[in-house]
């Protein structure tokens, strides 16, 4: 203040104005070309993707999905090579509804402006009317959207699950006029409180009672325990007479085996003792004439 002005301040100063220019013209051909678009992500970002896409018809044949990444398909290509996870937003980050929303909520936000911005920029392109009113209601239902989320994250921090305060999505579940839901409060059924005509009773009697019950059930349970007795007993009594049966056959077959094997015995002693009887007078009867045989042979010889 109170100095001369340099030529290098007049450079800065034109330049300056320069810019300002250029935003208004900027401002004035972004209302008259894309006004939808504008409305939802503002002058700059949406001449940025008009000039990423070649124009506005170009844009205009891409998905929301499309929209959302463009400008960042150098981290895209690179997430898929790596395998990584891709990214969620590019030229549009830049944008005013996803600069005032949390960290967390980034990524929700940003898919659904791309989601309405592709359905803008098609109205743009394709559509008759110079209106900017899809636009604007558009990027009223996106506040909404972002106000019930961050209400949530709220209600979850808060509490309980049960706790949880309703938030609705959009201002027209509220009446009119009033601040209140529609859904009306929940009263209390005073109707449902009907007790039955009954005198409590004393703890003294209760326990009566009880003993009642336990001296009518102790003899039951006598006559149960002695009939398990019984049955045990006969238990263990047809159990010695079925073994003892068991062995006494088991002895009498190894008699008879004993038996059996004796006779066998006796009856192969026997029959070698005959062959033997039979065998001997054979050989007695062979060695004399064998001898007279051998004599002849010997006299037929000499003579």
């Amino acid at each position: 203040m109170g100095t001369e002005v340099s030529e290098h301040d007049l450079a800065n100063v034109r330049q300056l104005c320069d810019q300002a220019q250029l935003y208004d013209y900027l401002k004035s051909r972004m209302n008259t070309v894309a006004p939808n678009l504008t409305a939802l992500v503002g002058e700059l970002v949406g001449a940025r993707l008009i000039a990423h896409g070649g124009s506005l018809m170009n844009l205009a044949k891409q998905p929301g999905s499309t929209v959302q990444i463009l400008g960042a398909e150098k981290a895209l290509f690179r997430a898929l090579k790596t395998k990584h996870a891709t990214p969620k937003y590019g030229l549009i980050y830049h944008a005013s509804l996803v600069g005032q929303a949390a960290p967390k909520m980034k990524g929700k936000i940003s898919r659904s402006l791309a989601a309405k911005a592709s359905l803008a920029i098609r109205c743009d392109a394709l559509g008759d009317g110079q209106d900017n009113s899809m636009g604007l209601e558009n990027r009223l239902k996106l506040e909404a959207r972002l106000r019930s989320l961050e209400g949530k994250e709220l209600g979850r921090s808060a509490g309980s699950v049960k706790g949880k305060p309703k938030i609705e999505v959009y201002d027209k579940d509220r009446k009119k006029g009033a601040a209140g839901m529609i859904t009306p409060a929940k009263t209390y059924n005073a109707s449902a409180d009907a007790v039955l005509d009954q005198t409590p009773k004393s703890v003294g009697e209760e326990t009566v009672e009880k003993k009642r019950k336990i001296d009518e059930e102790a003899p039951a349970t006598e006559e149960k325990k002695d009939k398990k007795k019984k049955k045990k007993s006969k238990d263990v009594e047809v159990a010695e007479i079925t073994n003892g049966d068991a062995t006494g056959e088991k002895k009498e077959k190894k008699k008879k085996k004993k038996e059996a094997e004796a006779e066998q015995n006796d009856v192969q002693d026997g029959e070698k003792k005959k062959r033997k009887r039979s065998s001997e007078p054979e050989e007695a009867t062979e060695t004399p004439t064998s001898k007279k045989d051998k004599k002849k042979k010997k006299k037929k010889s000499e003579e």
